[in-house]
């Protein structure tokens, strides 16, 4: 149900996220909130076409922080350097080999001259097949090991996050960062960067050879080059706008897609399966609309370019035929002729793809720039020097929120001079409306947020002087959507506590009265959860949360909403179990329904962030204050509920 404030519920694993870029950054609210899930626009028509790719702001840093990366696998990268230069090399002396051949053996008859020439050019063009096999295996492992080291770094730094963080960035915008962002690296990397220095490279040295040989025919191939580069203006500057909407579209009809599926049940309640078919239908109509007109257009590109390839080939064969039939031009012969047609082809295909390679290389920036952004951002603060460790002191469970104020946004505060102790062993359960502040006590008692004025202590001991790794382990907490993996229920429930042996996890178990319901699990304790436990009733999930708790055995427990959304046999049930867990510890208990919370020792009544009440279910309805409004507004509503229960029952 809603809180006052995201709830510090930190989820280890999110939705697979959506598979293209989101946005830089998500807009903040002037609260933050809890991340959300969301899909994205897919991938583009990919890199067969010039598309228009994101842009990184500062394209200099950002090259400069990925050749940081790069330079651990500096001896690598100068064999890579080495091949391509190689490669190269040898696709510029082969059409050379060539014409001389036609000049020197073919027209002469010279068939020993023939047979060395062949052997020559089997060399070169055997070491430019090797020098390319092995630029690619090295380029290969060194992207893969670039990209290995930036995920490592990426996943590490959001561990060291806080979670102010994570309440004002959507989970699909991270996992796209961790995964699509690097994964454009990786591609660049593996493909784009070696193409993108061959092509340069080969574009100048087929320009001085050529040169070397005939201005006439050189200017000649030079001359298609404005055309070319006139045609892919004029293509993508249309298909660069469709492939945008085409993308835009894909991410709608992505997010109708993800959220029918996962509201399916609501769908066949209300049975609206005719109508989220026919919205789909809509979406699916308009993407296919416009991804057609962009595929279309996109594949103009690559016909236009053979048409002005096969004319520059042309012209070179014309033009240069008539200068050697008429002895023009100085020396241009047939080999010559051989020469340039083969350069007119190898001189054009490079500038087609450096465009292309141009903005792989920004889009790969790009992403780069967003997950740096990530790593500089600024982590949890660190422990003060001598933080103090609970687990060399012991934790007897004594709280205070001493003076406490806190604000979200800086601005409106959401506690404003809270003040409560409670002594080892007691419950505390803090009840009021949605928005008054009660979750916002949990989130400074476990240090998501810092309080801004005031302090908390623990046994007389600010908990900002503590370890945030101590404080945490003393503290176990069981909310009201808990989280399980993907793992076994023993593995979910060790979670607590991963050094614990198979008996303390089953007495863990038995204390949580989660036992019974396990051991009719297909494979008992070795029953493999799916879906965020969506093979088990929720009932059932926080059973297991409890359990995990037992078994970290905490000093301080906290207990959010743990019975909020199940019925009342399996409330009975967990409050069972809470009850087992919270002997002997300090808890602190969140609670809309007031039935549960009677017998808490202290009950803090807290409204627009004040502590208005305090005392024991007794004390407090004999005030007949706010605490006593509540309760019988529940008691009546609840009464009214059986009342009308019974009557239809009747009338039935």
């Amino acid at each position: 149900m809603p809180k006052d404030k995201p709830s510090g519920k930190i989820h280890a694993a999110q939705k697979s996220a959506e598979t293209t870029q989101q946005k830089n950054q998500a807009s903040p609210s002037s609260r933050p909130r809890p991340g959300m899930g969301r899909r994205g626009p897919g991938r583009g028509p990919g890199r067969h076409f010039a598309v228009p790719m994101a842009k990184p702001k500062d394209l200099r840093k950002t090259l400069v922080r990925i050749g940081g990366y790069l330079k651990q696998d500096v001896l690598l990268l100068i064999f890579v350097v080495i091949t391509i230069l190689l490669n190269t090399a040898c696709s510029l002396l082969g059409p050379l080999v060539i014409g001389d051949t036609i000049d020197k053996y073919i027209i002469p008859g010279d068939f020993n001259g023939l047979i060395w020439a062949s052997l020559t050019l089997l060399a070169i063009y055997g070491t430019n097949s090797l020098a390319a096999f092995v630029q690619g295996f090295l380029m290969a492992s060194i992207s893969q090991k670039t990209v290995a080291r930036m995920r490592r770094d990426l996943f590490t730094k959001y561990q060291t996050l806080s979670l102010k963080f994570f309440d004002s960035h959507t989970h699909g915008e991270l996992m796209s960062r961790l995964t699509n962002d690097i994964d454009t690296v990786s591609m660049v990397l593996s493909f784009g960067l070696t193409q993108f220095i061959s092509g340069f490279i080969t574009i100048i040295g087929t320009i001085v050879l050529m040169l070397a040989k005939s201005l006439v025919l050189t200017l000649i191939v030079l001359a298609i080059v404005p055309l070319m580069m006139l045609v892919t203006r004029l293509i993508t500057k249309y298909t660069g706008k469709l492939f945008v909407e085409q993308q835009k579209t894909l991410g709608e009809l992505n997010g109708k897609i993800e959220e029918t599926i996962s509201g399916q049940r609501v769908v066949k309640l209300f049975c609206r399966e005719e109508r989220v078919i026919s919205e789909f239908e809509q979406s699916n109509q308009q993407l296919k609309k416009t991804a057609l007109m962009a595929q279309v257009l996109s594949r103009i590109m690559g016909p236009s370019m053979n048409m002005l390839n096969n004319l520059g080939f042309a012209l070179v064969a014309g033009i240069g035929g008539l200068l050697a039939l008429n002895n023009v031009a100085g020396a241009i012969t047939i080999g010559t002729i051989s020469i340039f047609l083969n350069y007119s082809r190898q001189f054009t295909r490079p500038i087609n793809e450096l465009a292309n390679q141009y903005n792989m290389v920004l889009s790969a920036a790009a992403g780069a720039e967003r997950v740096f952004q990530i790593l500089d951002h600024e982590p949890e603060p660190e422990d003060v020097p001598d933080a103090i460790d609970l687990k060399e002191t012991g934790v007897k469970g004594h709280v205070e929120f001493r003076n406490v104020s806190f604000a979200y946004d800086d601005e409106n505060l959401v506690l404003k001079n809270f003040n409560l102790k409670v002594k080892p062993g007691q419950t505390v359960a803090l009840v009021g409306p949605t928005g008054a502040g009660k979750t916002t006590v949990i989130n400074l008692l476990t240090r998501f947020y810092d309080v801004k004025e005031g302090s908390i202590l623990i046994d007389g001991i600010d908990i900002r002087k503590i370890k945030r790794s101590s404080l945490r382990s003393s503290l176990g907490i069981v909310l009201q959507d808990t989280y399980l993996f993907n793992a076994s229920v023993r593995e979910n429930i060790r979670y607590g506590r991963l050094d614990a042996t198979d008996e303390e996890v089953e007495q863990a178990a038995k204390i949580a009265n989660a036992h019974g319901f396990i051991t009719r699990l297909p494979q008992g304790y070795d029953t493999i959860l799916i879906d965020d436990g969506g093979n088990l009733s929720h009932g059932q999930r926080q059973l297991l949360a409890i359990a995990r708790a037992v078994l970290a055995d905490p000093a301080i427990l906290i207990l959010d909403e743990a019975t909020s959304s199940v019925d009342t046999r399996t409330e009975i049930y967990i409050q069972r179990a809470m009850l087992n867990l919270m002997k002997g510890r300090t808890s602190f208990v969140i609670a809309h329904r007031l039935s549960t919370i009677r017998d808490a020792d202290i009950i803090v009544v807290i409204h627009n962030g004040q502590l208005i009440e305090q005392g024991t279910h007794e004390e407090l309805l004999n005030k007949k204050g706010f605490y006593y409004n509540l309760y019988q507004s529940q008691f009546v509503r609840t009464k009214q509920i059986a009342e009308d229960e019974a009557g239809a029952k009747a009338a039935l």
